[in-house]
């Protein structure tokens, strides 16, 4: 079972493991939604297993995959901030998965009870704020070509682990985490297929060097 340890560094693990006796243990189906953008925020989702998805709807209509995610990550933590706020992004299971949640009553009764619990929000929320903060100084920094390697990099991490990992995601995805366009990530992959550290399908990216694509995603 995934522990979540690293989302809870500053916390203290009887803190933790506090919080967690209070989540419910969730299953959902591949393609299934957790919730959409726009619906109410009550709840904190822990990754036990599987990958989900994290989706918008641009002003023109286009559906943007802004992250994956894997075990050990989490998702909807504003619930725990700010509850009843409507959803910013749609969350959708990609595989079969497995989740614990935690409602933002049980989260409130328990913050009552051991204020000290409010250390596991903070943990949360610095975790989720150095992501974003690495993110927003890629994209307004760092080429597109790099941040394509970076975030296929990224991916390897969640979908896999050793010498070759299958990505099972469309260049159009791939452009949306890496916020650029289709035709700049279809042109990078396939500068990295030459370099032979990838080879590539139809929906899928099969990465085979990730440290040949690591040395020049971080140059």
């Amino acid at each position: 079972m995934t522990t979540h340890g690293p989302l809870f560094e500053g916390a203290t693990e009887q803190e933790a493991a506090r919080l967690l006796e209070r989540a419910r243990r969730r299953s959902f189906d591949a393609g299934e939604v957790v919730f959409h953008a726009g619906d109410p925020a009550d709840t904190l989702h822990l990754i036990q297993r599987g990958r989900f998805a994290v989706r918008v709807t641009t002003e023109f209509g286009d559906v943007a995959t802004l992250n994956v995610m894997g075990p050990g990550d989490f998702f909807g933590e504003l619930a725990l901030l700010s509850p009843q706020t409507p959803r910013s992004a749609t969350v959708i299971a990609v595989e079969k998965a497995e989740t614990l949640s935690v409602h933002e009553l049980d989260f409130s009764r328990l913050r009552t009870e051991r204020p000290q619990t409010a250390d596991v929000l903070i943990a949360i929320l610095a975790a989720q704020v150095r992501r974003l903060s690495t993110h927003l100084a890629e994209a307004l920094y760092v080429p597109a070509d790099t941040r394509v390697r970076r975030r296929l990099l990224d991916m390897t991490a969640i979908y896999g682990e050793g010498a070759e990992v299958t990505v099972p995601l469309t260049q159009e995805e791939l452009a949306s985490l890496a916020g650029t366009s289709r035709a700049t990530v279809n042109r990078v992959l396939r500068e990295e297929e030459e370099y032979g550290t990838l080879t590539l399908a139809r929906g899928r990216t099969r990465v085979v060097d990730s440290v040949g694509l690591r040395r020049r995603a971080y140059p």
